[in-house]
């Protein structure tokens, strides 16, 4: 009992130097991969790079201890991280701190529905996700995140727009408008050396040795380089202008909201109170004032692209640098031979200390020292929001970390514990959250890496935590230079391993439709993104709906005799039927959505034959019965003996025999028309429905194939 609750107690039976060494090796390769993927993932999560180390500092540790699987990484990882940003965008402004609060009470929901899930055995719920709707949706995610890091490649920003191609267009345009080369080069770097170092040595960390060399070059280059100065400084009457009236925008909507927030509790009021003009009238102010902000969010985001596209040269004077438009520079003036860009964000521009960018995006200052662990504040309505989101995110995050752990558990031969496994994640992403965690789940990648440095136990992921924290007091300060297009690099060099085209193949292969229902999730996901929770969707729905058709109309086949002596479909071998013996396979349970199936299936053979003297119905497929499928079959059988044609049955199991008994059909079929296999019973059925036929070859007997 104790070790059902602490299940790393089994890791100690036997436990010796050797694996304790071994662990400890494990832990620091992968926290070496660990530490730069958290900070690229944080930032793909929409939450500063620093976060992504908050969620690598708890739940490694608590997934690993209390799961069942002893080599499975957890942390953030690439679909969730993008599953998170696009559950928070419409809730809040990225990045800000309501929505970093946000996705700590998201991680907080992710980690109670998989605990519930876990605790209540439930874990076989993940299978509403089939594989064909996740290898779709898993394709398409890979294509999002990869081209969702464009931007930084290029050292350009955009606003996002509703749908994630559009983005794309707007981040193109503005590459083609001006690229910072420095950001694209050192982004091209990265690769290179993730590259080579991969096909050299894949032990050596490759995205380690990345970022040092680049955070090194970044430092020693100088290529941050950001200035801060007056708006007076920048010649150029309309770029002033512009940023005066974005900073105008921007406090009119902030007025617009508290407006809205106080509006909303006055519609609650008037609700609770039971005041129905007073709601009408609380929804019309509502709708004016959510039309007066979606304009004005409008006309900021026509200026933030204004200013965003407005490039600077620096010319030096007395009183430091001033910066003209590019092409308004006086003649005879000398620049400073960088293109200056002036840094916009979602919150208005200070005109004291403006902020212009003259070199690449770094990830600036990191916070030392450990976060304060506190339980998350909740909000119900926030909580009600996020929680078709929250059941998604658990539900994908565990089938992730599952289809790890089993793919681990078959070369080690460890047993494996699903349900454990949602109670060891589900903790980890509620105790993450007190951590200041966003949503965590199992790392193929680093798994991986866990798995070939010889990690014999969870114990590696605790080495690999204690790695972190250690980060986290320590060395913050040597991240500063870290170049964002890096980070980007990183990314796109994880999802890489995401793309599965082999998988549509695979899945058409096994069934048409699977292929198809693959094919619409991947593409309604691209269509729909950032929404990847109707691409998801639509997929779940294709699935039930494909299941749904095949339960209400199974196959029914007509059964003749084959080569090899067994009876076999005779449709689809091309086998002539008998004249006077039916032998009918019904392949599926007999319940309410597809009794009336059988039935008219039934009644088509005889229409068709008026020869019809026996019909065989084999039930070794229907494995269940309900009360329908008992009526359906108790006036089968009466209107076929009414038709002067008998019925016998063959092949009945335990759980249907028991339903025929209790409803007393066993007595209207007739024990004497209960067989235990077809060929029992077509020895019994055959010589009397044959008397007086005129057929030369039954069959049922002798292989006869259609001219």
């Amino acid at each position: 009992m104790v070790t059902k609750i602490f299940p790393f107690i089994d890791w100690f039976k036997g436990y010796s130097v050797t694996a304790l060494r071994a662990d400890a090796i494990a832990g620091l390769t992968v926290a070496l991969v660990l530490i730069p993927q958290s900070m690229a993932y944080a930032q793909l999560a929409g939450m500063p790079a620093y976060y992504g180390l908050y969620a690598a500092f708890l739940p490694p540790m608590v997934a690993a201890l209390f799961g069942s699987s002893r080599q499975l990484a957890t942390g953030p990882v690439a679909v969730v991280s993008l599953m998170t940003a696009a559950s928070l965008e419409p809730l809040a402004t990225v990045g800000s701190e309501g929505y970093i609060a946000y996705a700590i009470l998201l991680a907080l929901m992710v980690g109670m529905f998989q605990f519930l899930l876990g605790v209540l055995r439930l874990g076989l719920v993940v299978n509403f996700l089939s594989h064909p709707v996740v290898n779709g949706f898993t394709n398409a995610a890979a294509i999002i995140i990869a081209s969702s890091q464009l931007s930084k490649m290029f050292g350009v920003s955009v606003d996002k727009a509703e749908h994630h191609y559009e983005t794309i267009v707007r981040v193109v345009e503005s590459a083609v408008h001006y690229t910072h080369w420095p950001t694209l080069l050192m982004g091209a770097l990265a690769f290179g050396i993730m590259i080579s170092l991969k096909r050299i040595n894949p032990k050596i960390p490759n995205v380690l040795v990345a970022v040092a060399v680049t955070t090194l070059l970044s430092w020693g280059l100088g290529f941050n380089h950001d200035a801060k100065t007056p708006i007076d400084a920048v010649r150029a009457p309309e770029v002033r202008q512009e940023a005066a009236r974005f900073n105008t925008v921007l406090a009119e909507i902030e007025t617009l909201n508290v407006e809205r927030a106080g509006l909303n509790t006055a519609l609650d009021e008037a609700k609770t109170a039971g005041n129905t003009i007073g709601v009408l009238d609380v929804e019309h102010d509502l709708n004016v004032i959510n039309v007066r902000i979606a304009r004005l969010k409008h006309e900021a985001e026509t200026l933030r692209s204004g200013l965003r596209n407005a490039l600077f040269d620096g010319v030096e004077t007395g009183n430091g640098l001033v910066y003209y438009l590019q092409g308004q520079t006086p003649d005879g003036a000398t620049t400073d031979g960088r293109t200056w860009r002036i840094k916009v964000g979602n919150s208005r521009l200070n005109d004291a200390g403006l902020t212009l960018m003259g070199g690449g995006e770094v990830v600036g200052s990191v916070p030392s020292g450990i976060p304060a662990i506190s339980a998350p504040s909740l909000d119900l309505k926030v909580m009600l929001q996020l929680l078709p989101f929250a059941a998604i995110i658990s539900l994908l995050g565990f089938m992730e970390a599952i289809s790890i752990a089993k793919a681990m558990a078959a070369k080690t031969g460890q047993r494996l514990d699903p349900n454990q496994e949602l109670i060891g994640q589900g903790l980890a992403n509620m105790l993450g959250a007190c951590g200041k965690s966003y949503p965590a789940s199992g790392s193929f990648s680093r798994s991986a890496v866990n798995l070939q440095a010889g990690a014999m136990t969870g114990l590696s992921s605790v080495f690999t935590s204690l790695m972190v924290v250690i980060v986290l007091l320590f060395f913050t300060p040597l991240l500063y230079h870290l170049p964002q297009a890096v980070l980007a690099a990183v990314i796109m060099m994880a999802v890489i391993g995401l793309i599965n085209a082999a998988g549509f193949v695979h899945a058409w292969k096994a069934q048409w439709y699977d292929g198809a229902i693959s094919i619409i999730s991947f593409a309604c996901t691209l269509a729909f993104a950032p929404h990847l929770d109707k691409g998801i969707m639509v997929g779940v729905g294709l699935s039930l709906a494909v299941f749904l058709y095949k339960s209400m109309r199974p196959r029914v086949a007509s059964l003749s005799r084959s080569e090899d002596e067994a009876l076999r479909c005779a449709e689809e071998h091309g086998l002539a039927e008998c004249e006077h013996v039916a032998v009918v396979r019904f392949d599926g349970p007999l319940f309410f959505a597809n009794a009336s199936f059988l039935e008219d299936k039934i009644t088509e053979r005889m229409a068709k034959n008026d020869k019809l003297r026996h019909i065989i119905l084999v039930a070794n497929g229907i494995n269940d019965m309900d009360a329908s499928g008992e009526e359906a079959l108790s006036l089968l059988i009466d209107r076929v003996r009414s038709a002067g044609v008998d019925i016998s049955l063959s092949g009945v199991n335990e759980s249907v025999m028991a339903v025929l008994v209790r409803t007393h059909l066993l007595e209207k079929i007739g024990k004497d028309h209960l067989y235990t296999t077809m060929e029992a019973a077509l020895h019994e059925v055959l010589e009397q429905a044959h008397q007086g036929a005129e057929e030369k070859a039954c069959p049922l007997t002798t292989v006869c194939r259609l001219a």
